[in-house]
């Protein structure tokens, strides 16, 4: 376990000279903070949570074969695997400050099916979408998105980890897309759970895909040009991926899932304190998407029996 202060610094003089892109470089839950793989160093005695990745350069094809945690798909030697409990949020720390405030952030769980996800390839594995934020309000050209929450909380994302996700090892794919230039560039990192306490709902098969596989080319999210005359007057974005995990599971089947009751993990921006909304037979909003926040237009009232919980200023979600 570190302080804050004691990974930031360390991180910064071990980044490169000519910084211009990055990753995620830490993980804090329930007040624990862990190292993530340092890409410029020796890989010989590393040993962290973290699968081991190169290069702070983005990945720019869709379907290129390092996607799915910006590496061959192995784990290291000495790879580690960090204990969580269901319903715990996760904090994931990028290099300071993050440079691009245009795109969405996503997280994403993938079930290694055994006792460990030591030596499993991330790219033979079924992934879900857990998280995900976009165009929150404004424009495509000069709104507020998901990266820009991003950077105004420290250049860091939390993700909780749903009360229904069934017991098991799993990776959990922190990623950030930047639309700044085309083709889009793709930052994605994995590190290696053991999720404890979980529920019984699992990803239904159209929430499910491979990576490469989920993304392509032409999806409507990777190639809009957010400098273009058309990007000054849309205020809609297509977050690219499958379905947000619990999404397609109606009201009367989903079991309900909890609020956590963990504090936020030092260092990350203090998000306002859950808020409930009126549920009642008439909602409409699915487990897990939004339906608050700053610019927010959208239905707010969450399906029985979930209540709509303020993430932070930008984003609250049917919890």
């Amino acid at each position: 376990m570190f302080s804050f202060v004691v990974l930031l610094a360390a991180a910064a003089t071990s980044l490169p000279k000519a910084l211009a892109h990055g990753g995620v470089l830490s993980y804090s839950w329930d007040g624990d903070w862990y190292w993530g793989w340092q890409p410029y160093d020796s890989p010989t005695g590393q040993t962290t949570i973290q699968r081991s990745w190169s290069s702070y350069n983005p990945i720019t094809d869709p379907t290129d074969p390092t996607i799915a945690c910006n590496d061959d798909g192995t784990s290291s030697a000495l790879q580690l695997t960090g204990t969580v409990a269901a319903g715990t949020p996760i904090t994931a720390y990028w290099n300071q400050v993050w440079p691009h405030p245009y795109g969405p952030m996503l997280t994403y769980l993938a079930n290694c099916g055994g006792s460990t996800c030591t030596g499993v390839d991330a790219s033979s594995l079924q992934w879900f979408k857990i998280d995900e934020s976009g165009l929150i309000n404004g424009t495509v050209y000069d709104g507020v998105w998901g990266d820009g929450v991003m950077i105004a909380q420290n250049s860091s994302w939390t993700t909780t980890i749903p009360s229904t996700v069934p017991s098991g090892n799993y990776l959990i794919r922190f990623e950030t897309i930047a639309l700044h230039s085309l083709p889009a560039q793709f930052y994605p990192e994995c590190a290696q759970i053991s999720i404890t306490g979980g529920g019984t709902l699992e990803p239904t098969a159209d929430e499910l895909v491979t990576f490469p596989g989920a993304y392509s080319a032409s999806d409507p999210g990777l190639t809009v040009d957010i400098y273009s005359n058309s990007a000054q007057t849309e205020t809609t974005y297509p977050i690219p991926g499958p379905p947000l995990y619990g999404s397609s599971v109606s009201s009367s089947s989903a079991p309900a899932a909890p609020s956590s009751t963990a504090s936020s993990p030092v260092g990350s921006s203090s998000a306002p304190a859950p808020t409930s909304s009126s549920t009642g037979s008439a909602g409409t909003v699915a487990q897990y998407a939004q339906c608050g926040g700053q610019g927010y237009t959208g239905a707010t009232a969450c399906v029985s029996p979930y209540t709509c919980q303020a993430e932070n200023s930008y984003y609250s979600q049917c919890l």
